[in-house]
Order: structure tokens, then sequence, then C-alpha cells
């Protein structure tokens, strides 16, 4: 993964992580990254302050595909666009399974619609 695929990846865990719909070292089902795409439009470098803006454009049974955005500093203009998919594993079997209904309730709060 490159370094912006990590500011998705972090973004999506840590807005899990604090709406308690993930927990990293405990959660029987968790979300493996299977597939990553970006778009870059400016750099950024240290010490620039990163922004991610997220939403959820596909939610199925055992998959979410997220729509992302990092912007840096004030900047009204995106930095880089992509998107991120995970589905969801039992963590043991590594097995694709159903999203838990408090994952899925939090990503329906990131859904658009219309």
């Amino acid at each position: 993964m490159s370094c912006t695929t990590h500011f998705f990846d972090t973004a999506v865990n840590r807005y899990l992580i604090e709406h308690n719909a993930l927990d990293i070292t405990n959660s029987q089902v968790i979300g493996l990254v299977v597939e990553t795409q970006c778009q870059y439009f400016s750099s950024m470098v240290y010490p620039d302050c990163i922004h991610v803006g997220m939403k959820v454009v596909h939610l199925g049974n055992s998959s979410v595909q997220y729509e992302l955005a990092i912007f840096k500093n004030d900047d009204d203009a995106a930095s880089a666009m992509g998107r991120f998919v995970h589905v969801y594993v039992n963590r043991q079997t590594n097995q694709p399974t159903p999203i838990p209904e408090n994952v899925r309730d939090v990503l329906l709060g990131l859904m658009v619609l219309g």
C-alpha cells in the first residue's frame, strides 16, 4: 500500500473504532483491504496537516466500498481522491462473512443516498 492508501486505511479504521464498531485486537470479524485506487492532484509533504473525508458508496453482504478524499492543511481542493474496498472475514478462518449488524449500522451512517 502507498502512503496515501495508508491514510485511507487509518481513516476508516479510526472511524470504526471511535464508533465502537471495531476492536483491533478482539473483533471476531474484520475487514481486509482487497482493492484500493488513488488519483493524485497535488503533493503533500511534512509538516502538512492531512484531513480525510469519506463516504460509503456500496454496502454489500460482506463487502463495503468507500470513496475518500485527502485534503492538506486548509485547502478546499483535494490533494488525492480514491476508493477503498473492505471484505469482511472471520478472523480465525479468513473466510468471507456477513458484515456484523453493529458495523453495518455505522457504515449506513456514511452512506450517501440519492
